[in-house]
């Protein structure tokens, strides 16, 4: 395999370099459009009612960052804070400050203590920052009470996730999941403001007169949380219609008895990137969290020309919200079916064990949906990616810690020739001998045992192709009732 090398610059690499030369990653045309749309700051959001109910968009900020600490180390909260902050700028926001509050429990009314809010507002208006973000999932009473007291946009983790989504997803599926996520999280949150609260009559009546104007009628809050919910049912049943589509994809690649691998792992850790260095087919690349949310699946060849696919799938991250998991379950179960995980992990995160320990919990959660009940028999393949990035000690504490791991570098290609011979040893082998001549008609029968079968003898006859081979029992059924034997 050939080591490729990013053009020191453009970001988009050196198109006219020679392919031992060429990144990796292709041209990237996708991740320029991305970086095209970049905000324009001066967009920040007011907090002035335009809406009888108030429906929020992010926009580039001045945020203040917030966590509450409730458990692990001091260390622990810092890289909370670092990741929060990576999240906040991935969404187009400019950090300003950042507090960290120890409690047993948040305050459930203003998710911080009384005296650190004081401090928070404070602090907002010395910086003059616009928003602030909570590191955690506020209730709508929290938001409410907090926004009241610091006098700016609160916004807290799921909707920051949230967000982020919404700017990434391009597939009709991934925004469809999206927006089901948005809905099931905004339904709960639904605030009124003046009128909003008011009662409607129903019928002809004006002005509450009349037959119609004397029941309890709806609150206008009440018809939006209605309308949400009719919307919500909406694209429930387009991503049950879009499953069914999946599950004809996948039953194909069952019938062939194609090996897949999946490739998981947390928010960054590299998975596009080795997607792009084993296959070559170039997906978007960003040094971002969520850069990735519609899944590519491409086929490749084992080093004996058996085909496999190899899945590049959504990034985890700590707490990620219950709605998104829901919204996502359908590609989340890719790696369900899959013959072999391999789990990329970020070698130069300060917390990777905290990554794998994220990514695990996710995997585990999806152990509940009938579809995924074998998820935790499926061989997993621990890869540490990025080592380029550590020092020696920090690599040689890792591969203490990790014996049986592997360490990579998808930019500089170190350790990935093992990496494939290691998958390939570990994708399931056709285990069923036939011995038979398939009629020169039925050429398409030769070709699926070059691509799903071991060939052990392949002659060409007067009859045929006499061909022994090791297949999978459905093609080896197939093979035979053509082959006569």
């Amino acid at each position: 395999m050939t080591t490729q090398h990013e053009s020191p610059d453009s970001p988009l690499g050196d198109v006219t370099a020679p392919d031992d030369q060429r990144d990796p990653d292709g041209d990237q045309f996708d991740l320029a459009a991305r970086l095209s749309l970049t905000r324009v700051p001066g967009m920040s959001t007011d907090l002035s009612d335009i809406s009888e109910v108030e429906y929020r968009q992010l926009r580039l900020e001045r945020v203040v960052l917030v966590s509450v600490w409730t458990t692990g180390t001091v260390q622990d909260a810092e890289n909370a804070m670092i990741e929060l902050k990576a999240l906040a700028e991935t969404a187009g926001s400019q950090v300003l400050e950042g507090i960290v509050q120890r409690r047993d429990v948040p305050d459930p009314a203003t998710y911080l203590g009384s005296g650190k809010v004081r401090e928070l507002a404070d602090l907002v208006r010395a910086t003059g920052a616009d928003t602030v973000i909570c590191d955690g999932e506020l209730t709508a009473a929290q938001l409410r009470n907090l926004e009241d007291r610091v006098g700016v946009k609160v916004v807290d983790r799921t909707a920051l996730i949230l967000d982020i989504f919404a700017q990434h997803a391009r597939s009709t599926e991934g925004k469809t999941q999206v927006e089901l996520a948005q809905l099931t999280y905004l339904k709960q949150r639904l605030r009124g403001w003046g009128q909003s609260l008011s009662r409607q009559a129903g019928g002809r009546a004006a002005g509450g007169a009349g037959i119609g104007g004397r029941g309890p009628g709806e609150t206008r809050i009440e018809t939006d949380r209605r309308r949400i919910g009719h919307r919500i049912t909406v694209l429930r049943r387009r991503l049950r219609q879009m499953d069914s589509t999946r599950a004809t994809t996948r039953a194909r690649r069952e019938r062939d008895r194609i090996p897949s691998v999946a490739i998981v792992g947390y928010t960054n850790a590299g998975k596009s990137s080795l997607l792009n260095r084993l296959t070559g087919v170039g997906v978007l690349v960003e040094d971002a969290l969520f850069a990735t949310l519609d899944p590519t699946t491409r086929r490749t060849t084992t080093q004996d020309g058996r085909v496999y696919t190899l899945t590049d799938t959504v990034g985890f991250v700590r707490h990620l919200p219950h709605d998104l998991v829901e919204a996502f379950k359908s590609t989340l179960e890719e790696t369900a079916g899959a013959d072999v995980l391999v789990h990329l992990v970020d070698a130069s995160d300060p917390d990777p064990v905290g990554q794998i320990i994220a990514v695990r919990d996710v995997l585990r959660s999806l152990q509940d949906k009938p579809q995924s009940s074998e998820i935790s028999q499926v061989p997993e393949i621990l890869v540490f990616n990025k080592i380029d990035l550590i020092d020696e000690v920090t690599l040689a504490g890792l591969r203490a810690s990790r014996p049986r791991a592997r360490f990579i570098s998808t930019r500089t290609g170190e350790g990935v020739d093992e990496l494939i011979s290691q998958i390939e040893q570990a994708l399931p082998t056709p285990q069923e001998r036939v011995d038979v001549v398939i009629p020169y008609s039925r050429g398409d029968l030769v070709d699926r045992i070059h691509k799903h079968g071991t060939i052990h003898e392949l002659e060409h006859g007067v009859q045929g192709t006499h061909v022994i081979a090791d297949l999978h029992p459905g093609l080896a059924a197939e093979v035979r009732a053509v082959g006569g034997r």
